[in-house]
C-alpha cells in the first residue's frame, strides 16, 4: 500500500461554481502510480465546498448557483451569524449541504471520474479568498 498526500492553495475565485479536476489531478501526480485505490480532496474552509456534477455545459454550474441562492437566500432576519456580511451565514449553509470532501476510486493510475463528470469547488462567499486543499491518495501499485 502506497500513500501521498498533498496541500494546494488555489488561486480566489469568484462566488460560483468552478471546475476544479486539472488542478487537483496535476497536484498529486503520484496518483499514476496507483493500480487501484481511492483519492480523497478535502476543502479547509467552513464557507466553500466540492462537489462531483456536470463537467461540459457551463450552463449546469449558473444553474447550481440560483438554485442554492434561493434554496439558501440572503438577508434572511432570522440568521444570527452575520459576522462577515449578508453572504456569511448562508456559505456556511450551503458548504454544510454540499460537503467538504468528495473520494474517488482510483484505476490504473487514473481518477476513475464518469465522462461527464468533474471536481467542482462551490465558491459561496463573494470573496472568499484562496483555498486550501488537502489531497490525499492511497493504493495499491
Amino acid at each position: 500500500m502506497k500513500i501521498y498526500q498533498q496541500t494546494i492553495q488555489l488561486r480566489e475565485r469568484k462566488r460560483g461554481f468552478h471546475l476544479i479536476t486539472t488542478e487537483v489531478v496535476n497536484a498529486l501526480p503520484q496518483v499514476s502510480e496507483l493500480k487501484t485505490g481511492i483519492m480523497q480532496v478535502f476543502i479547509q474552509h467552513t464557507s466553500a465546498s466540492l462537489t462531483i456534477n456536470e463537467n461540459t455545459d457551463p450552463t449546469v454550474r449558473k444553474d447550481f448557483e440560483m438554485y442554492f441562492n434561493k434554496a439558501v437566500p440572503e438577508n434572511d432576519p432570522d440568521y444570527q451569524h452575520d459576522d462577515e456580511g449578508s453572504d456569511d451565514m448562508p456559505a456556511h449553509l450551503k458548504a454544510a449541504m454540499l460537503g467538504s470532501s468528495v473520494t474517488i476510486p482510483i484505476r490504473n493510475g487514473r481518477p476513475a471520474l464518469g465522462t461527464w463528470q468533474g471536481i467542482y469547488l462551490c465558491e459561496h462567499r463573494n470573496y472568499g479568498g484562496q483555498r486550501n486543499l488537502v489531497i490525499t491518495a492511497w493504493g495499491e501499485a
